[in-house]
């Protein structure tokens, strides 16, 4: 989830203000501990809106690795076990104009192979 007007008009591009809304991250319905893992450059993740694909691609797909973004924030800032760390998005967003923007009413559904889906029906404010 992003909100485009945050992130385009008020913060040149800098899309972590377009995810900082509440509700923007929806996460769960459970974290899956990193032991359970095998590689986590090795994930596939696909979006899908009322049913049609959206997104289909993987970690692998990563300009930089996980590991690689989680030594480069710690430099900066501490992290703990259980923090989150958003990482972007594949190809495949509305931005891109191959897909209209999500409205009040949508069903989006993300996919983790090997982790789980989750559903969420989007609202108006």
């Amino acid at each position: 989830m992003s909100e485009r007007d945050f992130q385009l008009e008020h913060s040149g591009g800098q899309w972590s203000k377009g995810k900082s809304a509440a509700t923007f991250n929806p996460l769960g319905p459970h974290l899956v501990p990193a032991d359970e893992v095998p590689d986590v450059q090795k994930l596939r993740l696909r979006s899908f809106v009322n049913g049609e694909p959206r997104q289909d691609s993987g970690t692998a797909d990563m300009i930089f690795s996980v590991a690689h973004l989680v030594y480069d924030l710690s430099q900066y800032l501490v992290l703990d076990p259980g923090d989150v760390v958003n990482t972007g998005t594949p190809e495949g967003v509305a931005l891109s104009g191959r897909f209209p923007y999500l409205k009040a009413g949508d069903v989006m559904e993300i996919d983790i192979e090997g982790l789980g889906r989750q559903r969420q029906i989007l609202a108006a404010d």
